[in-house]
């Protein structure tokens, strides 16, 4: 078996020798990232070997992608292939295609090849390592040959890297602890939904109450002290020896958005529970209680009303809120009710600041800027606040045909002019962003003048300071734009959430473990809101970020990341767990 160390120690022939397969006919790859040496851990060694690529000439990474053989293609046909391609188009059934999907891949290679001059290269394991079935390979390189050419090459280059860290993986033959099992927990409460076709588990539905009796499962199984409090937050304590130590929070949301993604605030709960049960087997305790929170509600997808959990933890639920009705007309104290919860209840789950030492909130980044350093974890710096509107515009419907331009009432054109503002003043500002995300014509018609619109404004920054100076220049433009035009706007505030820092002490902690994992420190704002907004209120916050694939998709069911990146995380919390004290 290869070990780190006796790549450290070997001469550099030897080191490229050990490395040959790593990266398909490419032995300057591994030659170039020997200089590197000594490497700290084999995540070490994947970022240098990545980083030898990213540093390398535009005609060298062509002739990487180059070098990758089409998938069921004429190499494989003809056993061509190298031992380990041919081991990974296995594991997915390309050696076992049907006649159609044969054709259809044939196909696929040929416009592929005609379009970008080079194969298409997917790491068929797939994010377990255990093989992607034929139909997702399919459906994956359909998708993909509607990108552009500069995407699809870094997507290809991204592909490569995960090809060799699976293949570092069996060179190493590494034992994971806690990445397959997240990854196999994960797909388990993937298929618990309130609908047939997707992934959607909404507020205190049956799929969602199945999802906390199985959390609450597994929390038992992995030694924890586990109860299901009245606003359904699933909680399982791990308990010092000594009685009375002070609780350490950790955990994020188990509800999602409408046709959503598996690892959207389930990783948060399910790493941190692979972690427990982990110390459990070991009869290791830590010097603090260990609480592992399932957040009930986060997406406010059933009675749009978000952080309903991690408000009731922090005393701030909204008694008002139980009378809010869903779209049957069932309210959330009747489906509290119903599933057994006590909604009197409810003020009594908010602890005690005095007894917390912090709240640690492991997420998938929802975005692409882990993927495109190639990072697998990042250290958030904040969490970005937010400004909500809903406006609605009123000009004149008219005839399409006989209504002269400069006489019109447009309120789609003035929207149209809105959206453009919006963009305007949020771009090349940082982190600020802006976003338009619902715009709608009421009753619109082909040949008729819009005389009605409405619009969605959502204004985001790290600082509050930036994000209200661009809000009130947007609400003045707004006006401007549409007294010019004649349209009468209206404007409803639907959020105002300030901006959270982390804790700069839990930061530091889990940048340090970050670093002792042989990885470089990299901080990074969240764009989205968390539990841990709401969780600021009563103790110290930090979050780590979790790279997301698929061109950091969320909220999407291509959302996705790997079993290895799941494994990261978990030795870097863990390392964080124990060096707390």
């Amino acid at each position: 078996m290869t070990s780190l160390d006796h790549l450290n120690a070997c001469a550099t022939p030897d080191f490229v020798a050990a490395l040959g397969g790593i990266y398909e006919h490419s032995p300057w790859i591994a030659q170039r990232a020997a200089a590197e040496r000594p490497f700290a851990s084999l995540a070490a060694l994947k970022l240098a070997l990545q980083r030898v690529v990213d540093a390398a000439s535009e005609d060298e990474r062509l002739a990487l992608l180059r070098a990758h053989p089409e998938l069921a293609g004429k190499a494989a046909i003809a056993g061509e292939l190298t031992a380990e391609s041919t081991s990974e188009q296995a594991s997915s059934g390309l050696n076992r295609c049907s006649p159609e999907e044969y054709a259809t891949l044939q196909d696929l290679n040929a416009r592929y090849n005609e379009k970008f001059g080079f194969p298409f290269i997917l790491a068929v394991k797939g994010p377990t390592g255990r093989g992607l079935p034929r139909q997702a390979v399919i459906d994956t390189f359909a998708r993909r040959l509607k990108n552009g050419r500069a995407a699809e090459i870094a997507e290809c280059l991204r592909q490569v890297h995960r090809i060799a860290e699976i293949r570092l993986n069996e060179l190493f033959k590494v034992a994971p602890v806690f990445g397959p099992q997240v990854m196999e927990w994960a797909e388990r409460l993937g298929e618990i939904s309130d609908s047939d076709t997707d992934l959607t588990c909404a507020y205190m539905t049956p799929a969602h109450q199945l999802t906390a009796a199985m959390l609450a499962n597994w929390m038992r199984e992995a030694g924890m002290e586990v109860h299901i409090d009245a606003v359904g937050n699933v909680v399982g304590r791990y308990a010092a020896a000594r009685p009375g130590a002070p609780v350490l929070l950790t955990g994020s949301h188990y509800d999602t958005v409408r046709n959503g993604g598996k690892y959207d605030g389930r990783l948060g709960i399910l790493l941190p529970l692979a972690i427990v049960g982990h110390l459990h087997a070991r009869g290791e305790r830590l010097p603090f209680d260990l609480e592992v929170i399932g957040f009930a509600e986060e997406e406010g997808v059933r009675f749009r009303s978000t952080f309903l959990g991690s408000s009731a933890l922090t005393g701030s639920f909204d008694p008002a809120l139980l009378e809010q009705q869903d779209a049957e007309g069932i309210s959330m104290r009747q489906a509290l009710e119903a599933a057994g919860h006590d909604p009197a209840a409810i003020p009594a789950i908010a602890r005690d600041p005095a007894t917390l030492l912090g709240f640690v909130e492991v997420h998938i980044e929802q975005g692409p800027v882990l993927l495109e350093r190639g990072l697998p974890l990042g250290v958030v710096t904040a969490i970005a606040g937010s400004s909500r509107y809903l406006v609605e515009l009123d000009g004149v419907a008219s005839h399409a045909g006989t209504t002269p331009m400069h006489m019109r009432r447009d309120a789609a054109a003035a929207a149209a002019e809105i959206v453009l503002l919006v963009e305007q003043r949020c771009r090349g500002r940082g982190a600020l962003v802006g976003t338009v995300g619902q715009l709608e014509v009421p009753a619109g018609s082909v040949n008729v003048v819009p005389g009605a619109c409405r619009l969605s404004l959502d204004i985001r920054a790290a600082d509050d300071a930036t994000r209200l100076a661009a809000v009130d220049d947007i609400l003045a433009g707004i006006q401007a734009i549409c007294a010019r035009r004649g349209i009468e706007e209206r404007l409803w505030k639907l959020v105002e959430a300030e901006a959270v820092p982390c804790a700069p002490r839990l930061m530091d902690m889990l940048g340090a473990a970050v670093e002792r994992a042989g990885l470089p420190r990299y901080d990074l704002l969240s764009g989205a809101g968390h539990d841990a907004m709401r969780m600021a209120a009563i103790t110290e916050v930090a979050m780590l970020f979790t790279r997301c694939g698929n061109g950091g998709i969320s909220h999407n069911p291509l959302e996705t990341m790997t079993a290895d990146d799941a494994e990261i995380a978990g030795q870097v919390l863990l390392d964080f767990l124990r060096s707390y004290a």
